[in-house]
């Protein structure tokens, strides 16, 4: 019972994050507005190690992680997916997002030396296909000036970002590098680099904003930073990081029923098949063979 809530909070909190990203664009500088929520999330993540007397002392090659962590995890990636939000629904963001997977994969080869399962290849294949089918007519019309694919760009310059972050992070834990101790640091990083950011090029901290601002830059501070990665990595240790990277591949399911509900999201289509076959793309990559063969065999006499 305890996994299901978690499973379920982290998926609602996820999916539901990307439509809180749209209340952060326009009014406010992206760099400003990820600066004020990673200063809260740090804020967070520090009061909550200090009360549970975590240690925080470490070397500086670790330290040199966290920097990387920041950039990778809390800095960079969620500055091209907010850019890519001013070009995408955050429906489509956040199907493109979903990749994360394959890239993570990959990496692990890179990095880690991880051999590749065939059927990996094959999933990461058809979950292409789903996103040309899903940005078919731009691809048609191909032009640097489409906001599509300017979108769709900056969403997979994101997401490559974080599959880095998170082989980063990988790495930490190899090193016996506490996951709530790596996250305050690299969030806590991430909060001066952008606040410096800010302040080399001139931009202001705006105080002045409406409401639905603010109230979605707390809501993605401590819910979708602060609260969904605490969820996550219970789950991580709970039932393991094969199931629990199922959020993944669910939580663009509530992202785009917030999108149809709230942005007009249009369903056409080509919409229809690429998000079944990013879904499925994923759900491949994920599944071992020996749970897919087993789908496929007849059942026994005792069995039927």
């Amino acid at each position: 019972m305890k996994n299901a809530v978690l499973y379920l909070t982290t998926v609602l909190i996820w999916g539901s994050t990307w439509l809180a990203i749209e209340f952060q664009l326009g009014e406010v500088n992206e760099v400003v507005s990820l600066f004020y929520r990673f200063s809260i999330a740090a804020a967070c993540m520090w009061a909550f190690v200090v009360v549970k007397k975590l240690p925080m002392r470490f070397s500086l090659v670790d330290h040199g992680y966290f920097i990387l962590l920041a950039l990778g995890n809390f800095g960079l990636n969620y500055l091209f997916l907010y850019w890519a939000q001013g070009y995408l629904t955050s429906a489509m963001a956040s199907i493109a997002f979903s990749l994360l997977l394959v890239f993570n994969i990959l990496n692990t080869k890179l990095f880690f030396k991880k051999p590749i399962a065939k059927r990996i290849y094959f999933g990461a294949g058809i979950g292409v296909l789903g996103i040309v089918s899903l940005f078919w007519h731009d691809l048609k019309t191909f032009d640097l000036e489409n906001g599509a694919l300017i979108g769709l760009i900056l969403a997979l310059v994101g997401t490559v970002c974080a599959s880095l972050g998170n082989m980063v992070s990988v790495r930490n834990s190899n090193a016996q590098i506490g996951v709530l101790q790596g996250n305050a640091w690299g969030m806590l990083y991430s909060g001066v680099m952008l606040g410096l950011y800010v302040l080399i090029s001139g931009e202001s901290f705006v105080v002045h904003a409406q409401s639905s601002y603010w109230l979605s830059l707390g809501y993605l501070a401590v819910f979708g930073t602060v609260i969904a990665f605490a969820c996550y990595f219970h789950l991580l240790k709970g039932i393991g990081p094969e199931k629990a990277s199922y959020v993944i591949v669910l939580f663009p399911f509530v992202a785009v029923t917030l999108s149809t509900l709230f942005e007009g999201f249009e369903w056409q289509s080509h919409t229809f098949l690429g998000f079944t076959l990013v879904l499925l793309g994923n759900a491949l990559v994920l599944t071992p063979i020996e749970r897919i063969k087993a789908h496929f065999r007849p059942l026994s006499p005792v069995a039927r």
